[in-house]
């Protein structure tokens, strides 16, 4: 455990009321000792075994690819995963309320309407119960960073809070696991494992294939001797996939 570690939790077992107790009439400390609380949060996460690891692996569909030039969100799809294990009942999917029609091609592709959309519930209130669902903690994605920058810009412009999940994309788990092979598209990644997809560009139906991903990914890696994130962080900043 390293020295800010152990002071942070020294510090929480001394007040033994956990951190919101400190300071409770500065506002300054008590967001002081929230982000410290948040660290040691994400410290012990990348610390924790995998069987023992929690993690939301979480799918969208979009409109677009570039959020800042007006793309959206079109639906949110997620699902609890405890260690190897996919909770199938533990899911979140819900489309997001747009006065705009989809573009013919996105239809097609999503089976998304206009008509669906506009029955929908507004994207604060479905970001709202999408953070309720995953409590904190890691997110999981596959080709994370166009989850990354929508979840970012949206989060800020709807809620005004910044976007602070660490999110691990199983591409790059991926690619550990099999290294010798250019595996790039969910399909190509799940093939491996001849995992299904069920109703493809589905968000929730991606979202329980890339869960499905990642637990056959991390028995692989485990064999390889990889125990927690920090092992695959590690790993990922000594070579080319580094940088996500």
């Amino acid at each position: 455990m390293n020295p800010f570690t152990q002071f942070v939790k020294d510090v929480s077992d001394r007040l033994g009321k956990g951190f919101s107790s400190l300071g409770q009439n500065d506002p300054a400390k008590m967001a002081y000792m929230r982000n410290l609380e948040r660290q040691l949060q994400s410290e012990d996460m990348m610390e924790m075994p995998f069987d023992d690891l929690r993690v939301v692996v979480f799918d969208l569909e979009t409109t677009g690819f570039y959020p800042y030039n007006g793309d959206e969100i079109l639906s949110i799809g997620a699902v609890q995963v405890k260690g190897k294990q996919v909770l199938e009942e533990e899911t979140f999917y819900s489309l997001i309320y747009s006065d705009a029609p989809p573009s013919e091609e996105i239809e097609e592709l999503t089976g998304i309407t206009q008509d669906m959309l506009a029955e929908a519930p507004p994207i604060k209130d479905v970001l709202r119960d999408f953070y309720s669902f995953v409590k904190g903690g890691v997110l999981i994605a596959h080709h994370a960073r166009h989850e990354k920058q929508f979840m970012s810009h949206v989060t800020w412009r709807e809620l005004k809070k910044t976007f602070s999940y660490r999110i691990l994309d199983t591409a790059f788990v991926t690619k550990i696991a099999h290294k010798e092979k250019n595996l790039v598209t969910l399909d190509e990644c799940c093939s491996v494992y001849d995992i299904e997809i069920d109703d493809r560009h589905h968000a929730l139906s991606d979202a329980m294939a890339t869960a499905k991903l990642w637990t056959k990914c991390i028995e692989d890696i485990q064999q390889m001797g990889f125990v927690n994130l920090r092992d695959v962080y590690t790993y990922l900043a000594k070579t080319e996939y580094g940088r996500f």
